[in-house]
């Protein structure tokens, strides 16, 4: 276990090497900022209270529009598998809501709700039929043997979602919440660089563009990365405690 660790660490050190000499080799901050240039810009955007008031209001929104899409793709989930009627009609926008590119939902969402919402609402699109699918395949792979004896045995509604359909559900369930976490950072923080609302990770993004300040784009998006990394492992933890135990 500690020699896999050693050697993780040795890798990620020879691509910031070579990270670092491409940068050197290139010798313009404009067009590739080495990582200790990136850290540099951390550091001091760090120093300043709008940084760390820019992750927080972006971690909250994302946060909640994650739940939200948790939610409902739970519910909706066991709506379908419960009434037949419920998932053909569900079926077409969860289809289309899969498919329209986000850059076409921050548009419209801009245009309904304005940016202070965008990434909550985003978040909770991106979120929502990942989990409503994947649940929902979890729940029609559950043995119908065991639902059967959970019948025959007159189970109450409560026991039978513990012990026979939340463990048929529970991997799909992981596999989705672990992959839908990267992808509301990713999807929420992009429609902040569309949107720029004030006190956002997107619009510190938007900023160092139009100010061709490459060092500060990397360490902001340093810093999405690492949010969105925390947050899944936290979520995964989550699942483990309360629901999947």
């Amino acid at each position: 276990m500690k020699s896999t660790a050693i050697r993780k660490l040795l890798i990620i050190a020879v691509w910031l090497l070579l990270w670092q000499a491409a940068s050197i080799i290139i010798d313009n901050n404009i067009l590739l900022a080495g990582p200790y240039e990136a850290l540099l810009a951390l550091f001091r955007l760090a120093s300043t209270p709008d940084f760390w008031m820019s992750v927080l209001m972006t971690v909250l929104k994302i946060t909640s529009g994650f739940l939200i899409g948790l939610i409902l793709g739970i519910l909706s989930a066991c709506m379908s598998y419960r009434f037949r009627l419920f998932k053909e009609i569900i079926t077409p926008p969860v289809s289309v809501i899969k498919s329209i590119p986000v850059a076409s939902f921050v548009i419209l969402v801009i245009i309904w709700a304005g940016a202070p919402s965008l990434s909550i609402v985003i978040s909770a699109l991106v979120v929502f039929p990942m989990i409503y699918l994947n649940f929902l395949a979890g729940l029609e792979s559950t043995d119908i043997k065991l639902i059967e004896t959970g019948r025959l045995f007159r189970m109450r509604f409560t026991d039978k979602a513990r012990y026979i359909y939340l463990p048929s559900a529970a991997p799909h369930l992981r596999s989705a919440v672990s992959i839908s976490c990267g992808m509301a950072f990713k999807s929420g923080i992009a429609a902040e660089v569309i949107g720029r609302p004030l006190q956002s990770l997107g619009a510190g993004i938007y900023l160092s563009k139009i100010s061709l300040a490459t060092d500060d784009l990397f360490a902001w998006t340093f810093c999405a990365v690492l949010l969105s990394f925390l947050f899944e492992k936290a979520m995964s933890y989550v699942l483990r405690r309360l629901i999947l135990r």
